[in-house]
């Protein structure tokens, strides 16, 4: 059976506050319940209401700047480009990771509109949670291009293996798809007596392992693929199928990294069947 031990204030305790927007003659109120945590208050969580007007609002980011302008201003979010390119507003939305930008309200039925932080990740404010280990599991792949052959110019690249990138590239580390697997909340920062910590480097991380494998620039294959012959860096992956489910780039980092287990099995010179 297993057992877990929240932190510290971190279950949701105790009645949100209420807040309500005006309603003028054509407007379309609607009720928010977003996840409010100040962790210098010493309180534990609670979630606010907030009934406002979303006439004429299409994204649930357009949603959230308008309650921090018209009714609480102490709400903490990130955000960035609004297009969906810089991966700063991923939060858990009715039940769902994905960006505020993308994600339209028409996408959310009638009722409310509930809208908490990333699972599984720190909670630095409110909607703000601490990617720094995210961060640091991406550095661990060495995601950047390795080649003993230095060009005088650039390395050249086919359009054909051009294309064997495509699908892994378009990555915009939101932390969608890691906070959403299973098997990378409950394979984190595992510590063996004598051994280095043991982890799951998850869905996002291994995408982009795959992503400077499959690249026919980089000759450092043998030496990517034997820093993720693990067993929990990646054979924690029970391909749950989470992680395509909410990517809002349409990606599979499961298919990446089933790919990169064939590899391995390649690579050891078993039979791949």
């Amino acid at each position: 059976m297993v057992e877990l031990t929240l932190p510290r204030n971190s279950k949701i305790s105790g009645e949100g506050k209420k807040y309500e927007g005006k309603a003028g003659d054509s407007a379309e109120m609607r009720t928010v319940n977003i996840y409010r945590y100040d962790p210098d208050s010493g309180q534990n969580p609670r979630v606010d209401s907030y009934k406002i007007d979303v006439n004429g609002i299409s994204m649930v980011l357009d949603l959230l700047i308008k309650v921090k302008s018209d009714l609480d201003p102490t709400v903490a979010f990130r955000r960035s480009c609004r297009e969906g390119v810089c991966g700063s507003c991923a939060f858990n939305i009715n039940g769902k990771n994905g960006l505020a930008c993308t994600t339209g309200l028409d996408e959310l039925g009638s009722g409310d509109i509930n809208i908490y932080p990333l699972p599984h990740m720190p909670v630095v404010k409110d909607l703000v949670t601490d990617l720094t280990k995210f961060y640091e599991q991406h550095a661990a792949i060495q995601p950047f291009l390795q080649s003993d052959d230095v060009p005088e110019e650039e390395h050249l690249q086919s359009p054909e293996d051009r294309e064997h990138l495509d699908g892994l590239y378009e990555c915009i580390l939101c932390a969608s798809c890691s906070t959403a697997c299973p098997s990378y909340w409950w394979n984190g920062n595992k510590k063996a007596e004598g051994q280095e910590d043991q982890e799951y480097l998850g869905p996002a991380a291994l995408l982009q392992a795959h992503r400077w494998i499959k690249d026919s620039r980089d000759d450092k294959t043998d030496e990517r693929l034997a820093q993720l012959d693990d067993t929990f860096k990646l054979y924690r992956c029970h391909t749950i199928m989470n992680c395509v489910q909410v990517c809002p780039k349409g990606l599979n980092p499961a298919a990446a990294i089933s790919e990169i287990k064939r590899m391995l099995v390649e690579r050891s010179g078993q039979k791949v069947t």
